[in-house]
């Protein structure tokens, strides 16, 4: 029944106040805050679905949070709705870029139990009530200027904003654009070693014994042991013809 360090404020909304009597103060209704300072004061909740009245509950009074029930000590403060309307508030507030388009609109917030401390608000961008639409954060720092029903900021789209919850599209979007990187990437990586592979020079390519041949430095020189003297005078060679009268004349079997 502890309660968390940080809460939904749709989350307090859904819950059941019960007091410490054990009666059944209905479902939360909105909430109670000051906006110059960015803090949850309390929250509404319908006793009775029948009657125009309604209860305010400071945040310190809540003193457990259960799946489906908040348990609050003393006593509520008894209000109207015209009454609940006139209180300021930013939830439902239209979002505003710095150029004055609407980006969105302010659904939620989270904020600290203890101190009631906003920490985010939490943008969507169609209706609210449409299930799995995203949720993006906005910080209070991002808040330029504020009026009833409008929040101004300095943002050029939305989604310089973290996301806070995805919807079913945003997911799919998201995905397709890291395969898209993934895909680039790998394509880069390829085309980097195609470069660097036509980049390098064709005698590289030589088998390692080839280019050993090359370079050996004690390999045998077939002319380094020609005699130029043996070939200086070579011997006077008479014609074929004479050699073969002279054989024939000095045959003793020719007649």
């Amino acid at each position: 029944m502890s309660l968390p360090d940080l809460l939904l404020l749709s989350d307090l909304l859904h819950h059941t106040v019960r007091c410490e009597f054990g009666l059944d103060h209905g479902p939360g209704v909105m909430a109670w805050m000051h906006p110059p300072v960015h803090r949850l004061l309390g929250w509404v909740s319908r006793p009775s679905a029948l009657r125009m009245s309604r209860e305010v509950w400071r945040l310190d009074q809540c003193c457990g949070l259960t799946d489906q029930q908040i348990y609050v000590r003393g006593e509520p403060a008894l209000t109207d709705q015209v009454t609940l309307e006139r209180l300021p508030t930013l939830i439902d507030a239209d979002l505003l870029d710095r150029h004055g388009d609407k980006l969105g609109m302010l659904v939620d917030l989270v904020f600290e139990p203890t101190t009631g401390t906003i920490r985010h608000y939490l943008v969507s961008r169609s209706d609210p009530r449409l299930p799995g639409s995203s949720r993006w954060q906005l910080t209070p720092e991002r808040i330029v200027d504020q009026q009833p029903g409008v929040v101004l900021t300095g943002l050029n789209q939305l989604d310089d904003l973290p996301v806070f919850r995805s919807s079913v599209r945003q997911d799919f979007l998201q995905r397709t654009q890291r395969w898209r990187d993934q895909l680039r990437q790998m394509g880069d990586r390829a085309g980097d070693r195609l470069e660097g592979w036509l980049e390098e020079p064709p005698w590289d390519d030589q088998p390692v014994q080839a280019k050993q041949e090359l370079e050996a430095p004690d390999r045998i020189d077939p002319l380094e042991d020609w005699q130029d003297d043996e070939w200086s005078n070579p011997p006077e060679s008479q014609p074929s013809r004479e050699r073969g009268t002279r054989s024939r004349g000095e045959d003793p079997w020719v007649g």
